[in-house]
């Protein structure tokens, strides 16, 4: 069911976090710390508004909004315990289809890029396909990790518009 902009600026704190709380991936504080905020003129104001309630935090509730994030093809894509909105997700990029090959590789990938972050690589995979998504890992593990953190978010950003979108009738 989508939801007016309206509609949305008329919800209660709880409420809004209710429906707008999942837009971030397990950190509904993000919509909490928002709400005040409305009305928003438009989505894209509210996307906005989200994005800087994240930018303002502090680099603790970076990484945690970070780490919130399961894996590609991780252990949660496997067991199918993923969120609704990853697991389709990651479904669109091509990566609830793979070889046992190609799961091994990511999973070799997300352990060396855990390994040298300490978070999960974090992509918009709704914008990407599994190829795309192998070439990540290798352009940013040469990443440094406040280049990284910034680039994760930059991508969290991306996920959370999308979603924003499939909640909001236009």
């Amino acid at each position: 069911m989508k939801i007016k902009l309206a509609e949305l600026n008329n919800l209660d704190r709880a409420d809004f976090m209710r429906i707008v709380g999942p837009i971030f991936e397990h950190s509904p504080s993000i919509a909490e710390s928002t709400w005040h905020k409305r009305p928003f003129a438009t989505i894209q104001q509210l996307h906005a508004a989200l994005c800087q309630t994240v930018r303002s935090a502090s680099h603790e509730q970076k990484l945690a909004l970070i780490r919130a994030h399961p894996d590609l093809v991780g252990r949660a894509a496997l067991a199918g315990t993923l969120t609704r909105e990853s697991k389709g997700e990651q479904a669109s990029a091509g990566l609830n289809n793979l070889s046992t090959a190609e799961i091994a590789l990511f999973q070799k990938q997300n352990a060396a890029y855990h390994a040298q972050f300490g978070f999960p690589f974090v992509i918009c995979a709704r914008a990407n396909k599994k190829e795309a998504i192998l070439a990540g890992f290798e352009k940013r593990l040469k990443n440094s990790p406040e280049q990284e953190i910034q680039t994760a978010l930059e991508e969290i950003f991306k996920i959370a518009e999308l979603r924003l979108r499939d909640l909001t009738a236009h």
